[in-house]
């Protein structure tokens, strides 16, 4: 890089000019893999939550004595991460901005954020922990067909998540971290019942719906590193900070619950991502090992264990309580469906899913993926209400 570091100041003028010019709209680089996108912690100048021109020209603009850095955008430009400001960094940045990968010196360890990404291996809490039980073996709950009925036994199951919805994938997104990002600070308007924190969330991290929505706006960051979950609900970034209505951590090495009566990012008080239906378990390792995560559109002022709240003022005995279990019955058929549907369908004949929140009847959750195959998935609406039946549940807690 000698050459680069004797660039005359008229050329990087004339570099700076170039980049004014061009169009401005490369994001951040994707991997091979679609929908496998890897944020860089350093480049994102500007923190727009984008590296593109901008930030290569307004770092040009700052050794050319023209703009000053905050010590916040000084940071981002040292994109090698050595201490200096530099013409490296600029060159580092533009090769980010249009997707070329920039190999990082051995000494230099940058946190990675891969969006909706495997877990490799990652045990998603203990094996004895209620979601990896299986419950094919359990008695069925006596009010089994009328809580059924309560819900819909005629009503299709739906999977709301998916490769192509409004333009994109649609469901749930998470990120996988590894190293360490800056601890935001959250403010929660339900304070009393979330976990303060501090949650190392990546700036650009994927609120569901995206940016603009004004559903449930879940974000949700699993750290590798530490087995540790952070999720929150209703969340809206405040200046490299967070708000939000409530959120929660969890050890993925515990089987340690919410104190009773909490909630946390869901209704039912429990975690949301160890309920996720996720490409990597469908499609590559053919295989769910955990229960999976539904709503219903009316549930009671009541939860059973694992859950910890509940998120209804009615009482009526025959509406199913949050943490409330199902599984598709043993006799149901599925072998006319395609094998990544077989695969969830197994699953739900072995964990079963826990009814989590309020929402659509038999809306099953999971992650977006643009490698989904609507197609296969569609096919899931064939089973209904009446092929599941209620795990048998232990006491209830109604106050």
């Amino acid at each position: 890089m000698g050459g680069l570091t004797r660039i005359t100041r008229g050329a990087l003028a004339a570099l700076a000019a170039l980049s004014l010019a061009a169009p401005v709209h490369a994001q951040l680089p994707t991997n091979a893999v679609p929908l496998t996108v890897s944020l860089p912690s350093k480049g994102d100048v500007n923190r727009d939550g984008l590296i593109n021109l901008k930030d290569a020209h307004l770092t040009l603009q700052s050794l050319l004595g023209v703009a000053a850095l905050s010590p916040e955008q000084q940071t981002e430009a040292d994109a090698d991460g050595n201490g200096a400001v530099n013409i490296e960094d600029v060159v580092r940045i533009l090769q980010q901005s249009v997707g070329i990968a920039v190999p990082l010196s051995a000494e230099v360890k940058r946190p990675t954020a891969v969006l909706n990404g495997n877990l490799d291996g990652l045990q998603v809490l203990p094996p004895d922990n209620e979601w990896n039980r299986p419950v094919d073996r359990d008695p069925v709950d006596p009010n089994s067909d009328t809580l059924v009925n309560s819900i819909g036994r005629y009503v299709n199951l739906h999977p709301d998540f998916g490769a192509n919805w409004n333009g994109g994938p649609f469901g749930i997104p998470y990120v996988v971290t590894t190293g360490d990002f800056s601890p935001a600070q959250v403010q929660f308007d339900y304070a009393d019942e979330s976990d303060p924190g501090p949650y190392p969330i990546p700036v650009n991290a994927p609120i569901e719906g995206g940016p603009d929505s004004d559903g449930d706006r879940h974000v949700i960051v699993v750290d590798r590193d530490r087995g540790k979950l952070y999720e929150m609900f209703y969340s809206f970034p405040n200046a490299g900070n967070w708000t939000a209505a409530s959120g929660a951590i969890f050890d993925l090495n515990s089987n340690a619950l919410r104190p009773a009566g909490w909630t946390s990012a869901d209704a039912a008080g429990l975690p949301i991502f160890p309920g996720l239906v996720r490409y990597e378990e469908v499609e590559e390792l053919k295989e769910i090992r955990h229960a999976l995560r539904f709503t219903v559109k009316n549930s009671r002022r009541a939860y059973v264990h694992p859950a910890r709240h509940f998120a209804s003022s009615k009482t009526d005995p025959a509406l199913p309580p949050m943490g409330m279990r199902v599984r598709l019955k043993a006799n149901f058929d599925i072998s006319g469906f395609p094998p990544s549907a077989q695969v969830i369908l197994k699953a739900l004949k072995k964990y079963g899913m826990f009814l989590a929140d309020n929402g659509g009847n038999w809306f099953l959750s999971g992650a977006p993926d643009s490698r989904w195959n609507d197609e296969a998935l569609s096919t899931l609406k064939r089973v209904k209400g009446d092929h599941f039946e209620v795990v048998k549940m232990g006491p209830l807690t109604t106050r």
